[in-house]
């Protein structure tokens, strides 16, 4: 399988922003533990504080790779233009949160590209990405 993890705003700084809400291990190692764990798959990975970048990689990738992992981060809460990029594409796109959201400001339990994606996967840290791998497996 062919995936690609993408993460949106602030999560550049994942190990070293609030490790209480995001834990304390930076998103290159736990990705070299993902990679080693799933040695059959092709895991890529992209990240940008940018809401057009990500637009232009789900475009990028949104029709050659069999799914795509995505933290949109802040713009979940508020990207129509991700909403509608991820109705465009063929590839299954899994939303993922670190944290719980539900559990958190009132203004983060909506999500604007939830209706496009097949299922959300919250709150269980970063093994959050590894439980959205096995759902697209099972895809």
């Amino acid at each position: 399988m062919k995936v690609i993890i993408i993460n949106g705003p602030n999560l550049n700084l994942l190990g070293v922003r609030e490790p209480g809400i995001y834990g304390s291990v930076s998103m290159d190692t736990f990705l070299s533990q993902l990679r080693e764990s799933y040695p059959n798959d092709v895991i890529d990975y992209y990240q940008s504080n940018v809401e057009g970048e990500l637009i232009n990689k789900l475009q990028e990738t949104g029709f050659s790779y069999d799914g795509i992992i995505l933290n949109a981060g802040a713009y979940t809460h508020t990207s129509i233009a991700l909403l509608d990029c991820i109705r465009s594409l063929q590839a299954p796109v899994i939303e993922v949160h670190i944290s719980n959201v539900n559990d958190r400001e009132d203004f983060r339990r909506h999500s604007m590209i939830a209706p496009a994606c097949k299922g959300t996967i919250q709150g269980f840290g970063l093994n959050s990405y590894r439980l959205a791998i096995e759902a697209l497996s099972l895809l």
